[in-house]
This record gives C-alpha cells, sequence and structure tokens, in this order.
C-alpha cells in the first residue's frame, strides 16, 4: 500500500507518495509554507498540499516539536515558525478539511531515523540513534528500528535537545544560530548561514573552520554518554548542517555517517511508522 507523506518545515511543505515495495519516493510537490500566519492560513496551505495526493488510505505527516503527535495539538511558541498554532488542534482541523478517516503525525527527528534504519545509513542496526542538525538539534533513539522515549537510557523524551551542556542548553552549543555566533565572535563578521562558513572552511578559513570543529566537538561529547548507556553501534546525521560532516568527521570517536538523502529519509520514516501502526 502506498502511503500518502507530508513532511512539514518552518519554511515549507513537501507532499510525496511512499512505495513500500521499494521505499522509493515520488515527490508530488514542495511548496512555500508562510508559518507564522494565522492557524487557518496554515491550515489552508497544508491542505492545499495534501490534495495534490491519493488520500484514500489516510495521511502521515512529519513535522518538528513541540507538538502532541498522539492528539494533533500544536504547542510552539517563540520558535519564528507557527506561533500563531499554540494550542490549536491541528489534527482535527486537517480532518475535517481533507475528510480524512485516519492522520498520523510523526516527530521529524524520529521519521528521519526510522527512515535511514528502513532504507539508509543504519539499515537494521539493532541499536541506533539518528541525529538531526538545523536551526535546532533533533534526536531519536532506535531499539529493532522502534522509537525509545522512555527510561534512564535515554535523555529525556529520548530528546537530547532537552539537556544541557557546560551549564547551557545544548542547542547554545550546537545548532545553527551556535555556529553562526561562533563565527561572529571569532571574525565579527555575520555570516548569512551555515553553508557559507563550511564553503569557507573548506578554502582554509581558520575561523569558520574552528567554529564548526568547536560545535561538532561539541555534540560528540554530549552524546556520547547517551551512546554508551544504550548500546547504540552506529550514529546517523542528518539535517541540513549534516552537509558539514567532510569538515569535522575528526572529532567523532564513535561509527558515524551522514545520511545520503536530506530529501526522502524523513518521509520514508513517516510512512513505515504509518504501515506498521496500521
Amino acid at each position: 500500500m502506498d502511503v500518502a507523506v507530508l513532511e512539514i518545515g518552518g519554511s515549507h511543505v513537501t507532499a510525496a507518495v511512499v512505495s513500500p515495495d521499494d521505499w522509493s519516493v515520488n515527490v508530488v510537490e514542495r511548496a512555500k509554507l508562510e508559518s507564522q500566519q494565522a492557524a487557518e492560513v496554515v491550515v489552508a496551505q497544508l491542505a492545499a498540499a495534501a490534495r495534490k495526493l491519493p488520500l484514500a488510505n489516510g495521511l502521515a505527516v512529519a513535522l518538528p516539536g513541540p507538538f502532541d503527535f498522539a492528539t494533533g495539538v500544536a504547542w510552539y511558541r517563540g520558535q519564528d515558525k507557527f506561533d500563531q498554532l499554540y494550542g490549536y488542534n491541528l489534527g482535527d482541523s486537517l480532518r475535517a478539511e481533507l475528510a480524512l478517516d485516519r492522520l498520523m503525525f510523526m516527530n521529524d527527528a524520529e521519521a528521519f531515523a526510522v527512515g535511514e534504519w528502513t532504507a539508509g545509513e543504519v539499515r537494521g542496526v539493532e541499536r541506533c540513534v539518528g541525529v538531526t542538525i538545523g536551526t535546532g538539534v533533533g534526536t531519536a533513539f532506535l531499539a529493532d528500528g522502534h522509537v525509545v522515549r522512555e527510561g534512564d537510557t535515554v535523555p529525556p523524551g529520548g530528546e537530547l535537545y532537552k539537556t544541557e551542556y557546560d551549564g547551557k542548553p545544548l542547542e547554545d552549543s550546537i545548532s545553527g544560530r551556535a555556529i553562526l555566533r561562533r563565527y561572529f565572535a571569532s571574525t565579527g563578521t555575520e555570516a548569512h548561514g551555515v553553508k557559507e562558513i563550511a564553503d569557507q572552511a573548506r578554502a582554509d578559513d581558520a575561523a569558520a573552520k574552528d567554529a564548526l570543529l568547536t560545535s561538532f566537538s561539541d555534540l560528540a561529547t554530549a552524546l556520547t554518554p547517551w551512546l554508551d548507556r544504550f548500546g547504540v553501534t552506529k550514529t546517523v546525521l542528518g539535517g541540513s548542517i549534516s552537509g558539514a560532516f567532510d569538515i569535522v568527521a575528526e572529532v567523532f570517536s564513535f561509527d558515524v555517517a551522514p545520511t545520503k538523502d536530506t530529501e526522502h529519509s524523513a518521509l520514508i520514516g513517516a510512512a513505515a511508522h504509518y504501515l506498521r501502526s496500521n
């Protein structure tokens, strides 16, 4: 059974059909999303993308938190995305708008990790973790492909960003904004994005390379105790900043690889989870 999937970010929505026969992905549309508009406007944009998909078998949706994935209620606040959806039941609205019998939400970092376990860098690995790095840090700890959120072998809720590093929130050390801030503190120059810093690092800009190495070294140090506790044998990195892996690979003392497919892994993971829970 093919699965209709929406992958929602702060500035885009991707509509795709995933075939479990070979885990191929047919992206039907990638559209801009005005996530700071009123809730009704955001719902209309998402529904417009979803209507391009075959919805007879329902819809799987991967999106970032804070979000109650069981009830469909959004809890975004002060994140430069979806602020007008705070306390809003996105699930009920999409079901009504699209006349859906079945709708499933999944955390996008968890969808990424399950996608990589299903058809990517950690395929079939018994104990693995997926880490997405972009505006923030997302993590998902998997045991036999199933997300583990409870217990003392994983961070609170399985989410590393909820921990502290060096007495501060982890994302103050490793995130897009942390890397940009480090580069500015060193050079007095504002970079337009982490890709720009990575490009400069490859051109032997010492400050750019140091900003990346320091941030990823902090990630490696913060992650290592949890890898040991959970018994992780392989880690996969995703998100836009994983593209800097060639620069920072030296800081990792554990088995880690960047995803080969930043575009499709979360779509595959959402589809796989949808089929598993059907």
